[in-house]
């Protein structure tokens, strides 16, 4: 015969789930207090470092530098920047100065703002640099690599070449306008093989299909149009190797090059 059951002694079974809480006594968070403490340490931080980039004294613009300028002066650039000094320094808009400049300085190629803590700006600047210069009367446009007429000076800068633009009378200033023309001319120039392009006076522009290289010592070398510049380099390489002591070159058509005066 079976013996009595756990129940029928009367013994308890332990509960499986958490203790229960005693009645009105709040649970404990372990850490609560290091928690509390941390935060408000971060807090604390937080608001140092706001406080010292916004409203403290030390970290404010006082000085503002350019460098890089070759034809501007640091104090051109300077002006046209206008950051505002006395402000904080974190606060300057970085993206709006160079924007600034780019518009007011039409010479700068690029720009670059950046903070030099704990109280500076540096401006590093990197100007255009004339490939060629477009004659306008008695002044001078300077092109840079890109086709951008970027400045009008009294005298052409030394050792860059002269631009002729003589398409006054050609359908071509019509269907492609003087900045297409220019920017095919800068195109020739970036194309011309090493000797043509050391040898380079002046590059005339007549029409679109119509572009003459003049060289040093009274040569010259008919281009053509832009197109196929490669092919024409190659060919006009191999015809001064030939032909050096030649005045006239045709590379108009690459595959049937021509050579005259020699």
């Amino acid at each position: 015969m079976a013996g009595p059951t756990t129940a029928d002694r009367g013994v308890r079974t332990p509960p499986t789930g958490p203790p229960e809480r005693p009645p009105g006594r709040a649970a404990r968070i372990p850490g609560g207090r290091r928690t509390l403490l941390t935060a408000l340490a971060v807090l604390a931080l937080s608001g140092g470092v706001l406080w010292a980039l916004y409203g403290s004294s030390w970290l404010r613009v006082r000085t503002v530098e350019a460098t890089g300028v070759r034809v501007l002066t640091p104090e051109q650039v300077v002006e046209a920047a206008r950051v505002p000094t006395g402000g904080p320094l974190v606060s300057v808009d970085t993206d709006a100065v160079e924007a600034r400049l780019a518009d007011r300085l039409p010479r700068i190629d690029s720009v670059v703002v950046s903070r030099s803590w704990p109280d500076g700006i540096v401006l590093d600047v990197v100007e255009r640099r004339p490939v060629l210069v477009l004659e306008q009367g008695a002044r001078f446009v300077e092109v840079d690599r890109k086709g951008v007429r970027f400045a009008t000076v009294d005298r052409a800068p030394g050792g860059v070449p002269r631009l002729r633009l003589e398409a006054s009378g050609s359908p071509s200033l019509r269907r492609f306008g003087a900045d297409r023309l220019v920017s095919e001319a800068v195109r020739v120039r970036g194309e011309l093989p090493p000797k043509a392009a050391a040898d380079l006076r002046t590059l005339v522009v007549r029409s679109y299909d119509d572009i003459t290289a003049e060289l040093a010592g009274g040569r010259s070398v008919f281009w053509g149009g832009p197109e196929q510049g490669e092919q024409k380099a190659r060919a006009l390489t191999a015809l001064m190797k030939a032909a050096p002591k030649a005045r006239e070159y045709d590379v108009s058509a690459p595959t049937a090059p021509a050579v005259s005066g020699s």
